[in-house]
């Protein structure tokens, strides 16, 4: 058990500083903001309660939020990541993924299953956060493009890490 935490929180560590020191600095274009800090998000265990997974949304995204100067946009966005989640995987996963007490990943659900859930839940947090931030429906579809965008760009980094995690993972 507390391995299991120290490991989360090395893992919140790592995925927070390659984000704020890493992609954050990288500026690709100005429709592309990739945000992978999400992944902490998407692969917390299933077995995890849904209001400890919405706390830690929250604090995940107050984290962002006082590093990027941003007040609130994230934790709000991360928080409804956070929320969805739950209803996402007692949709598309099975009774024995429950019971082994598994984390969404491609390893474990195949990476077609990974990919979807992980674009599905980074759009809908790129959705969030964007919209958030310009605060209006003026710029509509710019914004939409960006979304888009930020998301692909997004999940392609995360598949990136997935991939390289899962095949250091088949060769132990």
């Amino acid at each position: 058990m507390i391995i299991d935490i120290a490991k989360h929180i090395v893992r919140f560590v790592f995925i927070i500083l390659l984000q704020l020191l890493v992609i954050n600095n990288i500026e690709l274009h100005t429709y592309v903001n990739p945000y992978i800090y999400i992944i902490f998000i998407l692969s917390l265990p299933i077995t995890m309660k849904p209001w400890a997974v919405v706390l830690l949304s929250f604090f995940t995204g107050m984290v962002m939020d006082t590093f990027s100067s941003t007040p609130g946009l994230h934790m709000a966005a991360a928080g409804f990541v956070g929320y969805i989640r739950s209803f996402y995987l007692n949709f598309s996963c099975s009774k024995e993924d429950f019971e082994k007490g598994i984390s969404p990943s491609m390893s474990k659900k195949g990476i077609a299953w990974f990919v979807f859930y992980a674009f599905l839940l980074t759009i809908l947090h790129h959705t969030i956060l964007f919209y958030l931030e310009i605060y209006s429906f003026s710029e509509f579809f710019r914004t939409l493009v960006r979304v888009f965008l930020s998301s692909i760009f997004s999940v392609l980094i995360i598949l990136v890490g997935e991939l390289l995690f899962y095949k250091s993972k088949e060769r132990n």
